[in-house]
């Protein structure tokens, strides 16, 4: 069965072929839009996450350094009150070096003091027990020697000298 027909549109294989092409148009472009579409739609989800990943990334760009920061504040706050308390101990030694020494200088007053009161206090007991002594023995010899002769004699003595001595 050869058919020979007069124009190629008369052909139904010629319509079969254009049905089939226009078809697969039809349908590679409802698929060509959905395939565009999901394509759109990752790349845009992928540009979402880059920008959301950049932002991220300045962010914790800005909290390292916001960390370094409070780290070296930290660590100079740590070495200024390590040179405070270094300091205060300082001043606190030496507070309590000068406050041993005057203690010690005000007990070696107070000993020098002990010392010298104990001292004038022997002097004194010492000098007592001589006037004592020298009192007995002058009551020794003046009763021994001297009698009542005498004694007018040395009254009158004094008596004369008497205004010489209040003049001196």
């Amino acid at each position: 069965m050869d058919h020979h027909y007069e124009h190629f549109w008369l052909d139904p294989k010629f319509w079969v072929a254009v049905s089939f092409v226009i078809f697969f148009l039809l349908v590679g472009r409802m698929a060509w839009a959905r395939i565009t579409g999901m394509l759109d739609a990752k790349a845009d989800r992928v540009r979402a996450e880059l920008a959301e990943a950049s932002r991220l990334r300045v962010e914790a760009e800005a909290l390292l350094k916001q960390a370094e920061a409070d780290r070296a504040s930290a660590l100079k706050e740590a070495q200024d009150l390590l040179a405070r308390a270094q300091a205060e101990a300082q001043r606190v030694g030496e507070a309590s070096a000068a406050e041993a020494e005057a203690s010690a200088k005000r007990r070696e007053r107070m000993a020098l003091d002990r010392i010298a009161a104990a001292e004038a206090g022997a002097v004194a007991e010492v000098r007592g027990a001589a006037t004592d002594i020298a009192v007995a023995a002058a009551r020794n010899v003046i009763a021994e020697r001297i009698d009542a002769k005498a004694d007018a004699a040395l009254i009158d003595d004094a008596v004369a000298g008497l205004p010489a001595r209040l003049r001196a």
